[in-house]
């Protein structure tokens, strides 16, 4: 897959039901892509099976606590953010969360071959608006503390760590970063 052109329009658009199966076809593709160099195959496919299947992306579509946004390019969905619009549920988290109400930015994937294009930057943009049209406080999101790309980006759009959490993926666990930015 080659990369498109930087001046390749990107629309991000909330997702509907009907979007299920392709949004669940890229998350398997990506979140492979964004696990740790330990990761086990049999973890990562565990984790994509029970949180990143088409049936649970149509329960996620459904949640009145959680938008989906779709990037699209050439109308092919390259990309995706989940946002959960609710208190953090896990303590260490809510504590080191202090811009109140946040947005937490669940999971943000792009397909390989459109990295760098502008994807991911139009979603935050997007996340960013609706979280400020909401009156939220900020967004908060958790990041594998290897994923040193990941980390440059969100800092670069203005999020600063203020946290530790873990992250199970399969029967592993791992260390990830909470990042904050206000709003």
């Amino acid at each position: 897959m080659s990369m498109p052109p930087l001046d390749e329009s990107v629309t991000v658009d909330e997702a509907g039901i009907w979007d299920a199966e392709a949004i669940a076809q890229v998350a398997a593709t990506t979140f492979p892509l964004a696990c740790p160099p330990e990761a086990g195959e049999d973890d990562i496919a565990d984790f994509i099976e029970r949180t990143l299947s088409a049936e649970k992306f149509a329960e996620y579509l459904s949640s009145p606590e959680r938008t989906v946004l779709e990037a699209r390019t050439g109308g092919e969905i390259v990309g995706y953010l989940m946002a959960v619009d609710a208190a953090p549920e896990d303590p260490a988290v809510a504590e080191v969360v202090t811009a109140r109400p946040a947005i937490e930015i669940s999971k943000m994937y792009v397909m390989p071959g459109h990295q760098g294009s502008g994807v991911s930057s139009a979603l935050m943009e997007a996340i960013i608006a609706r979280a400020t049209s909401l009156g939220r406080a900020g967004l908060w999101l958790g990041v594998n503390q290897k994923n040193a790309r990941a980390r440059r980006f969100y800092e670069k759009h203005g999020f600063t760590v203020v946290g530790v959490r873990t992250f199970v993926v399969g029967a592993q666990t791992h260390d990830d970063f909470v990042m904050q930015r206000t709003l």
